[in-house]
């Protein structure tokens, strides 16, 4: 068995994040789903999504649409409460330094895009689809395998603009110091937001009441620090309608 929920992870959130799976791990039982006793949150994320006993995890939804949505059950999606986005979705800042005086998308065509991963929804496919209708790519890009690192990557000037989820980019500028140099250049439409999966072994149904009523029980600081406001059913149609880049 294994069970992960790193999307978010922080220092600062790892007690949470602990409190919170000890609920669900209790729901789950009581719906008869064996599940860890603990997360494992350092478990790369490929391992854990395709495990064969995978009790609960959270993915993103580009990979979920091209590797996983045929491999897993889809549980349900969090709603983190992101302004202008409906429950359960979310959508990318477009971030650059405050110092840049750069102020359209259009002036960034030839400049540095630093991306977590070629296969996030937040960090590659949504700003790609969102300056599309500009009619430019980035040529110039900087790998970096996670929101944090391009962030800081911009706020260092080893890039001039990143994209970032929008609770990464909450949390970032909650917790980061460099985060006060930058500033949100714009942001993406609205997309699903990132889904709970398990294993199609499980019923799905009862591990959506599992992490339901687990948010119902947290502690209203626990909810305040993971950001979460409940949890919602977003077809997988939908999931699977959202574009990939070409």
């Amino acid at each position: 068995m294994i069970a992960s929920l790193m999307m978010y992870l922080r220092p600062q959130l790892v007690d949470a994040h602990d409190r919170f799976w000890v609920l669900i791990r209790q729901n789950l039982a009581d719906a008869g789903i064996d599940a860890p006793a603990q997360l494992s949150q350092d478990a790369d994320e490929f391992h854990v999504w395709k495990h064969p006993q995978l009790a609960l995890s959270q993915t993103c939804g580009m990979p979920y649409r091209l590797w996983l949505h045929d491999k897993v059950s889809l549980v349900g999606t969090p709603d983190y409460g992101l302004e202008e986005c409906p429950p359960g979705y979310y959508r990318s800042a477009l971030v650059v330094r405050k110092s840049d005086r750069r102020s359209d998308p259009t002036a960034f065509r030839d400049a540095v895009f630093a991306y977590n991963q070629t296969f996030s929804q937040s960090g590659y496919a949504a700003p790609y689809w969102h300056l599309r209708p500009h009619g430019f790519w980035f040529d110039n890009r900087l790998h970096t395998e996670q929101h944090l690192l391009s962030a800081k990557a911009v706020a260092e000037g080893r890039a001039d603009i990143a994209s970032l989820d929008g609770t990464s980019w909450r949390l970032m500028e909650k917790y980061e110091p460099f985060a006060k140099d930058l500033r949100v250049l714009d942001w993406t439409d609205p997309t699903p937001g990132l889904p709970l999966i398990t294993s199609l072994a499980n019923d799905a149904g009862a591990v959506f009441g599992a992490v339901q009523t687990a948010i119902s029980g947290l502690e209203p600081q626990d909810r305040a620090l993971l950001g979460l406001r409940g949890i919602v059913s977003i077809a997988k149609e939908t999931y699977l309608s959202v574009p990939n880049p070409e």
